[in-house]
Order: structure tokens, then sequence, then C-alpha cells
């Protein structure tokens, strides 16, 4: 008996090619060119949702390091402070300090000089 599956293929290509929406030139539009790009796409957006974290831990020091530059502290310094005094605050909520509260992280970095 044979087989006709040409809703089931129809249906198949409609999603990719659905997924592929916004891709330039004929990767939007051809039902081989748009399976190679998505598949890709995939593999990109797996790859930096790994690499995603550390680029905000990356971010965060920035901040810190930006908001220390008056204070006579560089970013290293004022990390093994803040370990030699004990105080465990991560990367993320000093940053958020330095941003939204400066005078509550100008009164931490007074405290450990």
């Amino acid at each position: 008996m044979r087989i006709k599956r040409g809703t089931v293929k129809r249906q198949k290509h409609k999603k990719v090619l659905k997924q592929a929406k916004g891709f330039r030139m004929t990767y939007s539009k051809l039902y081989r060119r748009a399976k190679e790009a998505v598949r890709h796409a995939g593999q990109y957006s797996y790859a930096h949702r790994r690499r995603r974290s550390s680029q905000m831990r990356e971010e965060w020091i920035k901040v810190i390091a930006a908001s220390l530059s008056g204070t006579g502290y560089s970013y290293s310094k004022f990390i093994n402070a803040l370990k030699k005094n004990n105080i465990e605050i991560d990367r993320k909520n000093l940053a958020e300090l330095a941003l939204y509260n400066q005078d509550h992280f100008n009164k931490l970095v007074s405290e450990l000089k």
C-alpha cells in the first residue's frame, strides 16, 4: 500500500519556515536552506545560554570597578579586602548597590578602610 504524506510534509516544512522567519535571503524562504539555518541557530542559542552567566559576571565586575574609581581601591584589592573581613556578598548584589544605592556602597567601602 502506498503512503501519501503530503499533509505531514507540508506541516513539517511550515513549522521550519515559521522558525526561520526574519532570516536573511533564502534562509527564510526555501525549506532546505531554512532547515540548515534553524539547526545552526539552535546550536548557537544553546552555546550562548551557557556563556550568558559569565558575560553577566563580567558586566557586574565592570560596574563595581567603575564605581570604585574615586575611592583609591582597585577591583582586585576591594574583593580581597571583602574576603579578609569575612563579608560575603556576591558580585551581582555589589553591582546593584553601586548602581542604585551609591551611599550604601560608599559606606561599605569606608568600613573596609
